[in-house]
């Protein structure tokens, strides 16, 4: 059978909800899934909701992080698959067979509440560099208070 990489996107939830937090990522670079195998955890503004394999593979690549907040279509995973269903989301690469690259621990994972990274943004501030900011939210998750006594400091 012969595979391809794809780029598995960030789902589409309607006209209203253009941007998803991921709340949890449960698979690594290497790991083999099945079709319909959960990958992630999504949250939109209304709903908390499991992503799904759209098939049979290989995952090569996370190219996301729990709680960053990601665009519907910016890509989530890269995957090689047989699935030639899927061809229209396949990618040119030099060589896919080779062994991916590890990817870099992040010093510090933090979850953002939506309220949160959008406040961070509108600062001007990349919220995956803020490794030194306090999370007192429900479940260890990065607050808009937070956000707010953050930048009080800054001034």
């Amino acid at each position: 059978m012969s595979t391809f990489v794809i780029d598995v996107p960030m789902p589409s939830m309607g006209a209203t909800v253009s941007e998803l937090t991921i709340i949890n990522i449960v698979v690594d670079p290497g790991d083999k899934v099945a079709k319909g195998q959960k990958l992630a955890e999504l949250e939109s503004d209304k709903s908390a909701f499991d992503f799904e394999s759209p098939a049979e593979g290989v995952i090569l690549e996370v190219k996301g992080q729990k709680g960053e907040v990601k665009s519907s279509g910016q890509t989530l995973f890269r995957m090689e698959t047989g699935d030639q269903s899927l061809q229209h989301l396949a990618i040119a690469t030099a060589k896919h067979d080779a062994a991916p690259a590890a990817p870099a621990a992040p010093a510090k994972a933090l979850v953002w509440t939506p309220r949160a990274l959008k406040m961070a943004q509108e600062a001007g501030l990349d919220p995956a560099q803020m490794t030194d900011i306090e999370a007192t939210g429900p479940g260890g998750r990065v607050s808009g208070d937070d956000v707010a006594k953050y930048l009080a400091g800054r001034k």
